[in-house]
């Protein structure tokens, strides 16, 4: 009876909660979008009492003349806030509910406008492709899944039984979770690309970040044990989208000069 009643709540939860992410990719989102966002604003608020915050006008407006431009073409509904904080790392990020946060040690990686716009779109792609929501839900789905194994199995504590679920963890990690993290990637690589193409920057500044990227990260892990595509996948697949992208770029109404 407890087998019924998990796989049929199961069943009714991929049913109502399947959508299509921008690129045409099936999704299951369980949480609410704005459960979503609360939860991303309460992290950004976090962060911005934790980690110190730039405050040199000319770095923070050249990153917000960036974001600015990407946001006009990429969504025109959410509110976004943009913090540059002071952190050697090369990275950046966005949450639901319009966060976005850019490290100051990004600077040094991204050579130029053309190159930050590239990662701040990616970052945005993320957001707008509900990544956040899939991610919880698949966590959500996996750990339900392994309840229903639990439940169903005569005897878990003995050597078959906890074997079996040491393999399910493992089959998950590798077989569920992380190639779902890599599409997540790629997605948003191409919707990035897209939207700092429309925004008028040029898309094959893109190809130039990650190949910035690859020179200063000597220690990336292989590509099937890693959340993230290798740097000469990622430059692959922006190349097969490169065309389209150009021809948005051309099409683009405004260039944009940050500095």
């Amino acid at each position: 009876m407890l087998k019924k009643i998990i796989t049929v709540s199961l069943i009714s939860i991929i049913l109502v909660s399947c959508v299509t992410s921008p690129l045409g990719r099936n999704q299951l989102n369980v949480m609410p979008a704005d459960q979503m966002s609360t939860m991303g604003v309460e992290a950004f608020t976090q962060m911005k009492q934790e980690i110190p915050i730039e405050t040199s006008s000319k770095i923070n407006n050249y990153v917000n003349c960036i974001a600015d431009a990407l946001i006009q073409v990429s969504d025109n509904e959410t509110e976004w806030e943009v913090v540059v904080f002071k952190d050697d790392s090369a990275n950046a990020f966005a949450l639901p509910g319009g966060k976005i946060g850019v490290h100051t040690g990004l600077l040094d990686i991204a050579e130029n406008q053309h190159q930050l716009a590239a990662v701040i779109g990616h970052e945005i792609a993320h957001v707008l492709a509900n990544h956040s929501n899939e991610r919880v839900s698949q966590e959500f789905m996996l750990s339900q899944g392994l309840a229903l194994v639990q439940a169903i199995s005569s005897s878990t504590q003995s050597p078959m039984g906890q074997q079996l679920m040491g393999l399910l963890g493992i089959g998950a990690q590798y077989g569920i979770m992380l190639p779902y993290s890599r599409t997540h990637e790629s997605e948003a690589d191409e919707m990035g690309l897209y939207f700092m193409a429309k925004a008028g920057f040029k898309p094959q500044e893109s190809v130039k970040l990650w190949q910035n990227m690859s020179a200063g990260n000597d220690s990336q892990p292989p590509e099937f044990a890693s959340t993230h595509p290798s740097h000469d996948t990622r430059i692959a697949k922006l190349n097969q989208a490169m065309g389209q992208a150009e021809n948005l770029y051309k099409q683009a109404a405004n260039k944009p000069n940050c500095r």
